[in-house]
């Protein structure tokens, strides 16, 4: 997703003021308390929000939760372009969810009457920072782009191993059948429709098998954005012949109250378009996804490990 996550969960207009300036601030994770520090020193050349003057405060989320625990802000400097805070926001994180996080720090203006209009923002994808890196940087605020859900191609990352165990390769005849073993282990950074933590789980089939007898799914994790199953399923009954013409479909969900809402998933696959020579909608996994399947075919009874992208462009296979 190019752009702000937050966006998508943020009513009303920002106001007209133009983004302008930059923000000076540095990243710390300390191990031993298992703290984000997020240290805004100052911001330099934002843009008026008044007369020649604005009342600028900073903001941070770690999306995709933008839920009240995720919220941090600083005080309000008041009629200053170049506001000096020099405050420390911290997080309650563990070094593996940190790593599922994108830092929003945006800057706004405090209005005494209505609503606080946007000044900036920064965005930063926390998987690959180097937190040998602890020395303030300056960045360039950047206008807040205005997107729809329907926009998303990823709600997060699944990490996964799957395994095709052939008939007989365990000794004494076993397993009598071949098997797929599906790994599920977590989810990374899942974003819903409404941001903030959700309770998820994941559900399987293989198709062209869509018969609600052969689904299986995870407990339900309540309450994270970036949730641990740590769940395997297997299936028997295969040939080496049929891994050319199935499909493992996985689904992940959110579970709100009585209702549950798709957020996307993975389809593991040849990619052929076909199955049994016939045409169909799913076999239509991309290239990450037909590679992990092709390795598994290549190295039986070893374990193929991936993190893969929750993608949202799933036809339904029961259309």
């Amino acid at each position: 997703l190019s752009g702000s996550m937050m966006s998508l969960f943020s009513s009303g207009e920002f106001g007209a003021v133009a983004v302008k300036g930059r923000v000076l601030f540095s990243l710390d994770y300390n191990t031993q308390r298992e703290e984000l520090q997020v240290r805004v020193c100052r911001c330099e050349g934002l843009v008026a929000a008044r007369k020649n003057h604005s009342d600028p405060y900073a903001k941070a989320y770690l999306l995709p939760d933008k839920s009240s625990h995720s919220k941090k802000k600083t005080t309000v400097k008041r009629k200053t372009l170049n506001p000096v805070f020099d405050q420390t926001l911290k997080y309650k994180i563990s070094v593996s969810e940190v790593r599922g996080r994108t830092l929003n720090l945006s800057v706004w203006h405090a209005a005494s009457l209505g609503r606080n209009l946007f000044l900036g923002e920064v965005e930063l994808e926390l998987a690959h920072w180097d937190w040998t890196h602890t020395d303030p940087d300056w960045y360039k605020l950047q206008p807040r782009l205005q997107c729809s859900p329907e926009s998303i191609s990823s709600r997060g990352n699944i990490m996964l191993s799957i395994k095709f165990t052939p008939a007989g390769s365990e000794g004494g005849g076993l397993p009598p059948s071949g098997e797929i073993h599906i790994w599920l282990r977590q989810a990374q950074g899942l974003l819903s429709t409404k941001g903030g933590a959700i309770d998820s789980f994941v559900e399987s089939y293989v198709l062209p098998d869509a018969d609600r007898s052969s689904g299986q799914r995870t407990r339900v994790v309540k309450r994270s954005v970036s949730p641990i199953y740590n769940h395997t399923m297997v299936y028997e009954g295969f040939q080496p012949a049929d891994l050319r013409e199935a499909c493992i479909e996985l689904t992940v969900w959110h579970r709100e109250g009585i209702k549950t809402h798709l957020l996307g998933g993975v389809r593991l696959s040849p990619g052929t378009g076909l199955s049994y020579g016939a045409a169909v909608c799913w076999m239509d996994s991309t290239e990450e996804e037909v590679t992990m399947w092709t390795s598994m075919v290549l190295n039986p009874s070893h374990w193929i490990d991936t993190t893969l992208p929750i993608r949202t462009n799933l036809v339904n296979h029961q259309n």
